[in-house]
């Protein structure tokens, strides 16, 4: 009786997946100081970027109307979306059809090498 083993079925770390490879322990001071360094640096260099960009009032100026000019030119491209999508289907489509042919073909062939070994070996 000794040896039979029973599972335990009230297992509380099933029900977190990753528990075992969370590092619960805590950060120390130097790693703290080096992560805020490389977000400080990070920081300062999206900062610059930004600095960098030329006419950023005029570019939010002109958002609205970009936003429009956008929205025209999408409903302008909606009758050809059909034709696309169309084609990408037909390629798709010519596609799986030859990878299916192939399979019909491998599995026949497979087939038929088994009854051809099979009597040979009679």
């Amino acid at each position: 009786m000794a040896d039979l083993k029973i599972p335990n079925l009230n297992k509380n770390s099933d029900k977190f997946f990753f528990k075992k490879k969370l590092s619960l322990r805590r950060k120390s001071k130097r790693k703290l100081i080096n992560e805020s360094f490389i977000m400080l640096a990070f920081s300062g260099l999206l900062i610059y970027i930004v600095y960098v960009i030329p006419n950023k009032l005029l570019v939010f100026n002109n958002l609205l109307n970009n936003f429009d000019k956008l929205m025209v030119n999408f409903l302008k491209s909606i009758p050809y979306f059909y034709e696309i999508i169309l084609a990408i289907f037909i390629t798709f489509s010519l596609i799986l059809t030859l990878v299916l042919i192939f399979g019909v073909f491998s599995r026949l062939r497979k087939v038929i090498r088994r009854k051809s070994r099979h009597i040979e070996f009679k």
